[in-house]
């Protein structure tokens, strides 16, 4: 009874936000947006649990939910059905569907993986597809504008490569050999 207690009374800490000059919550729990506790322009260091869809500005720590919407940054983890970050991530995306629009840096795993640009990225998934991205991609099919690392699938294509393909069918478009089967490389 006294750990229930506690954490009742620790979840009621959690869920008053900070100071309204602040903009920032250590909390949120959301149905679906605008019906969450903090507005959806507030950040939220700490927890978000996304019931069906939430949205705030930043999320930096755990980010949980059928729907986990950024319109800012996120640095942590993200875990759930469909996780869409609009500016910069950092840390573990792992939803069924990965987005972010930003520079991404991390992993994400999922069964669609989509990244803008990368610093250092490690994608497994069973699409992965970036713009400019530097690291590892692992899935069925590797697609990228400009690609600085490994990729392995069943199909690997990209623009521009400085590295390695391991495959069936291995496109760089603007390498020596455009196509080959099995392996690829360019620098």
């Amino acid at each position: 009874m006294r750990s229930f207690t506690f954490a009742l009374a620790l979840l009621a800490v959690l869920a008053v936000p900070l100071p309204a000059a602040a903009g920032t919550g250590a909390f949120q729990i959301a149905l679906f947006s605008p019906a969450q506790l903090l507005p959806p322009d507030a950040s939220v260091v700490g927890a978000r649990v996304d019931l069906l869809y939430g949205r705030n500005h930043n999320v930096v720590g755990i980010d949980l939910g059928l729907v986990n919407h950024s319109s800012g940054m996120e640095v942590g983890w993200q875990l759930g059905g469909v996780g869409y970050v609009e500016q910069s991530f950092t840390g573990w995306q792992d939803n069924v569907v990965n987005v972010t629009r930003g520079t991404f840096t991390g992993f994400q795993s999922g069964l669609f993986n989509h990244a803008a640009r990368t610093t250092t990225a490690f994608q497994m998934g069973g699409v992965n597809h970036g713009g400019e991205v530097v690291g590892f991609q692992l899935g069925w099919v590797n697609v990228t504008d400009s690609m600085r690392g490994l990729q392995i699938g069943v199909v690997n294509w990209t623009n521009q490569m400085h590295g390695l393909q391991i495959g069936i069918g291995n496109i760089i478009e603007k390498g020596k050999t455009p196509f080959l089967p099995v392996v690829n490389w360019s620098r």
